[in-house]
């Protein structure tokens, strides 16, 4: 059994994505190639937003937005401490400040009552200036927009959705990547929509964004290659790899009705057993993970070893929040700062979730659930 199976897809669509990565080797046009153009518009289309700016990595996606803002010293973005590195990392590689914020215990997004706390007091302090509110769509599942855009236009701070585990994903009618001033989802294989290699994008409705956005993918390029009028970075998407997501757009949504199924049964199949994932009405995820909750550390440790012993193949996200990572020990933050995610980082693990699961391996997960 694979924790996500890559292969099971690739044999539903071999035929068509060698077609289309035989036109791409034919026409020899590999870099920014019309496959990027075609891509964009479909993406832009599917999340229903003006404009979309395929970029070499969802790290870049966030990276590149936060440039495009200026965004630098002396600067508060807002993010949530339970999520992976990169969310951290773009806005420390710029100098700006991250400021975390801790989660709700059921959808593990950023909460937004305590957002507004945090917003108050880096303002009090009048040490940072507050500029942006990062939240990450955690698990494939979207944030609280609603109480957060209503957040940031009082304070008049931009959006940043990191929406890399949520592409397909709704909330209130809307699709995730269609939420705030910009958006940025990644492509890696393991995604919900996933290419063969790193890949990410950058949505928006803004004239002006888009075009900064294609000047800092062609590192700050203006009116040719030899011309540079900002600070730009190596940011392209391979053609390639465009070729094979307009293959996978082909399929998506039915595989996001497929995990939506999936993860249904596990609710069923699970109850009683561990604490499933919660999804709040007028949401839907896209299932990039389905995490679970033990009820204690040690729990979590005899259950990963019982369904080590039946092979079936787990995954911690996050087993230690970014508060706590060494590389942001001078942010001042410790232990007990953020209970919530430190609590759920010991307690979260993560099951096999792909659309091609059968009936016969979520039984064999669910049986080997023991207490």
């Amino acid at each position: 059994m694979q924790f996500i199976d890559l292969q099971r897809q690739y044999e539903r669509i071999k035929e068509r994505l060698n077609q289309r990565l035989s036109k791409v080797l034919e026409s020899c046009k590999f870099i920014l190639g019309p496959e990027i153009v075609e891509l964009e518009e479909k993406l832009a289309n599917f999340v229903g937003r003006k404009y979309c700016v395929s970029c070499s990595s969802g790290t870049d996606a966030l990276l590149m937005t936060l440039m495009a803002w200026e965004i630098g010293e002396g600067d508060a973005v807002f993010t949530t401490p339970f999520t992976f590195i990169a969310t951290s990392e773009v806005i420390r590689l710029l100098g700006a400040t991250p400021v975390f914020v801790d989660i709700e215990p059921t959808t593990f997004n950023i909460d937004p009552d305590k957002l507004l706390m945090e917003i108050e007091r880096v303002k009090k302090e009048r040490k940072l200036r507050p500029k942006v509110i990062l939240p990450v769509n955690l698990f494939g599942l979207p944030a609280d927009y609603g109480k957060i855009l209503k957040i940031a236009k009082t304070y008049e701070l931009r959006v940043l959705e990191d929406a890399a585990q949520s592409f397909g994903g709704k909330r209130d009618g809307k699709f995730s990547c269609s939420w705030g001033d910009a958006s940025a989802t990644s492509f890696f294989p393991a995604k919900p929509l996933g290419c063969y290699g790193d890949g990410g994008a950058i949505f928006t409705d803004s004239d002006e964004l888009y075009q900064i956005l294609l000047s800092i993918r062609i590192h700050g390029q203006g009116k040719d290659r030899y011309d540079n009028v900002r600070l730009g970075l190596n940011g392209r998407f391979d053609t390639i790899q465009a070729a094979i997501l307009l293959v996978k757009l082909e399929i998506f949504e039915e595989e996001l009705e497929l995990r939506n199924s999936i993860a249904n049964k596990y609710i069923q199949l699970l109850d009683g057993k561990v604490t499933t994932p919660v999804i709040p009405d007028g949401c839907s995820s896209s299932w990039a993970q389905f995490s679970v909750l033990a009820d204690s550390k040690e729990e979590r440790e005899q259950l990963l070893e019982s369904l080590k012993l039946n092979g079936i193949p787990t995954a911690i996200y996050y087993p230690k929040p970014l508060h706590l990572q060494k590389v942001n020990e001078d942010l001042g933050y410790k232990l007990g700062d953020f209970p919530i995610s430190e609590s759920i980082s010991e307690r979260i693990f993560s099951l096999p979730m792909h659309p091609y699961l059968k009936d016969e391996e979520l039984e064999l997960i669910a049986k080997s659930f023991s207490h």
